[in-house]
């Protein structure tokens, strides 16, 4: 049979949908068991959030994640296969990607830029799809589709070792300075051989593996790869590093490892990380229809509920330093009140007017708030704003002091670590940096009660909102006297 090309883009945009709010079960169960051992108050609650937003975006079939990703296609084309189509394979492919996105019930985040070193204009679809496509014998395609967010994407190492060189000892002392932007717990792919594309490819493709290490720790006889999984499985765990980088027993869920063949002077490896809102699916079709998609047993997720008792009340309209000073990092907070957001763009565009002497942006009061790191999904229905988690801070960092020296504002609400020098600026201002977990956006959302657009309206998602917050669930990170809840990567490298 043809395969025909409605077919090829139903199932692209199925699967894209899909992805967006439906967990796999290998990675609930994994995060149950992560949940169920933990003994780290902070890095529980962190889990604990992480599957209530998995449940909620499942029922609500809306976005676990805001940042719903660059989609990455691995595409099997058969020998056999003949067409009914008038466009190519990726044409295909990106029309289901520009169909997923724009889709009016379930929109999804647009993220991708065309002219990456210039004008970084968004595309407004998120295409096109970053597509690897290999011939094999056979009369059908096999798809895996993934949504890659940048959080963990941007974390994404390389090394050309010596060939006596320890993989091992590589690994551990790489994983420290990957921060928590990443969002862990989730998986590290690791491609090792071929040349160096070919060992980024492999980490990327290992990634598309379902978690099995439990099983291989059952094993009786392991493969030499699989001793070696469990070894950096264990050593990675017992760096101590935890969810979101809070500390406690589960920084990965498991750790997948390809191999290649490689030059007897060389060893290339790859490292990338996949967050807390991994996303990927398979499927084939043979020409007979619609990819037929799994089914999502809603009976895989333990019973959750947050636990507000544990969390201190905050009411940010009247918010004063002095209130702020007695903060502790670890202290988990309800906010509500008004704060403003902005992410990269509005900050180098901040930049831009006061450099020029414009100013600040009419209509944005920065007084006395806190300014939230986000760059939200489009609101759908009676959505006040779609899922609106946090992105990661640190890359907000080189403009901390102008924020500090030039809007007044009382601290910032990001995801992951902040640099040393971010720090010291935060201290000398007397501000707060506070986090809010990554990979529980559509949990976030619920606590956002209005939202407006109030300046930079054309930037999209990088827009500054104006939002109004009823405890919206954080943790102080770093408070007024500079102490750093995410310490602990520092101290891993120092010991390294």
């Amino acid at each position: 049979m043809k395969i025909q090309q409605k077919h090829v883009i139903q199932s692209m945009f199925n699967a894209l949908q899909y992805i967006s709010y439906y967990h796999s079960p290998d990675f609930i169960q994994a995060m149950t068991n992560a949940y169920e051992k933990e003994t780290h108050k902070a890095a529980k609650n962190a889990i604990t959030q992480i599957l209530i937003n998995s449940k909620m975006a499942a029922l609500g079939k809306r976005p676990m994640c805001q940042d719903t990703g660059i989609v990455n296609v691995f595409v099997e084309v058969g020998m056999g296969v003949t067409w009914a189509a008038d466009l190519s394979l990726e044409e295909m492919i990106n029309e289901g990607v520009r169909q997923a996105f724009t889709y009016a019930d379930n929109p999804l985040r647009a993220s991708i830029v065309k002219d990456p070193l210039f004008t970084r204009v968004n595309t407004k679809d998120n295409t096109p799809a970053v597509i690897h496509m290999k011939v094999v014998k056979g009369n059908q395609l096999n798809f895996i589709v993934a949504a890659k967010g940048c959080g963990s994407e941007n974390k994404a190492k390389f090394s050309v070792l010596a060939p006596d060189d320890n993989i091992v000892d590589w690994v551990l002392k790489t994983i420290p300075t990957m921060g928590a932007g990443w969002c862990p717990p989730g998986m590290i792919g690791i491609g090792v051989g071929g040349t160096a594309e070919k060992a980024m490819l492999m980490a990327k493709e290992s990634l598309m593996e379902s978690i099995d290490i439990q099983d291989i720790a059952q094993k009786p006889n392991p493969s030499n790869l699989e001793k070696l999984r469990m070894e950096l499985f264990n050593k990675i765990n017992n760096l101590g590093i935890g969810a979101q980088g809070l500390g406690g027993l589960t920084t990965v869920l498991d750790v997948k490892i390809k191999d290649y063949p490689t030059h007897a002077a060389s060893q290339a490896v790859a490292m990338i990380p996949n967050c807390a809102a991994t996303r990927h699916l398979h499927f084939s079709l043979d020409g007979s229809g619609v990819a037929q998609l799994p089914q999502v047993d809603m009976d895989s997720y333990p019973q959750l509920e947050m636990d507000y008792s544990q969390y201190k009340k905050v009411d940010l309209n009247n918010l004063t330093r002095k209130q702020m000073a007695h903060w502790h990092i670890g202290d988990t907070l309800l906010l509500t009140g008004l704060i403003i957001t902005g992410r990269d763009a509005v900050h180098k565009r901040l930049k831009q007017m006061l450099d020029n002497g414009e100013g600040l942006p009419k209509g944005v009061d920065f007084d006395n708030k806190f300014i939230y790191y986000v760059g939200p999904v489009d609101a759908v229905g009676d959505e006040v704003i779609g899922p609106a988690g946090p992105t990661t801070a640190t890359r907000m960092d080189k403009f901390t002091d102008m924020m500090l020296d030039n809007t007044n504002i009382l601290g910032m609400i990001g995801k992951a670590e902040r640099g040393e020098d971010s720090i010291r600026i935060i201290k000398k201002h007397k501000a707060t940096y506070l986090i809010a977990v990554g990979g529980a956006a559509y949990l976030i959302s619920k606590s956002i009660q209005k939202a407006k657009k109030v300046a930079f309206k054309e930037m999209g998602m990088e827009a500054i909102y104006e939002f109004e917050v009823k405890d919206m669930p954080v943790t102080v990170a770093v408070d007024v006297q500079g102490n750093n809840i995410h310490s602990i990567f520092q101290n891993i490298q120092m010991k390294s």
